[in-house]
């Protein structure tokens, strides 16, 4: 009996185990921090590669088209070439994985008035809406509800130049 109790009363001082609980319990908040650096890294590059795209765009577009844009009405024969760039930008070799889909392109036309060659000038504005789909959606789902997909909408001005 003597010899019980000692060995319950060395396992009740024996420390061994405290680091590997210490750890249990702190590992879902690394996961949480980590999992949240790594889609915030995502959706910032998806972003600026976005953005990157839709600037292009609207730049090609208020180079090649012609300078009464507004006026003629054909801004919607740059649908096509508005949506290639951007998809072509957005598509491009990258480090971080994809998980972004293009839900739609739209180039417009405003007419603005100032001290331009033409009053009013034509101004291209090509807006993009985009869909981030989160890798790690479903760690979010131990601390609370999951985040589902993100949209956002992403716009760039050029004035229309002329050919």
């Amino acid at each position: 009996m003597k010899r019980l109790l000692s060995h319950i009363t060395r396992f009740k001082r024996c420390e061994s185990g405290a680091p590997m609980v210490e750890f249990a319990m702190v590992m879902p908040l690394i996961l949480l921090f980590l999992a949240v650096i790594i889609e915030g890294g995502r959706i910032t590059w998806i972003h600026q590669v976005t953005s990157a795209g839709v600037r292009d765009a609207s730049r090609m577009i208020a180079r090649i088209a012609p300078l009464d844009l507004c006026a003629a009405g054909t801004v919607g024969t740059y649908d096509a070439l508005a949506t290639d760039i951007v998809q072509n930008q957005l598509g491009g070799s990258t480090v971080i994985p994809g998980g972004a889909t293009i839900v739609d392109v739209t180039p417009t036309c405003i007419s603005r008035s100032g001290t331009y060659r033409l009053d009013p000038t034509s101004v291209v504005e090509v807006t993009a809406d985009v869909r981030i789909d989160l890798i790690f959606g479903g760690i979010f789902d131990f601390f609370g509800d999951g985040i589902g997909p993100l949209n956002i909408q992403i716009a760039d001005q050029s004035r229309v130049y002329g050919v």
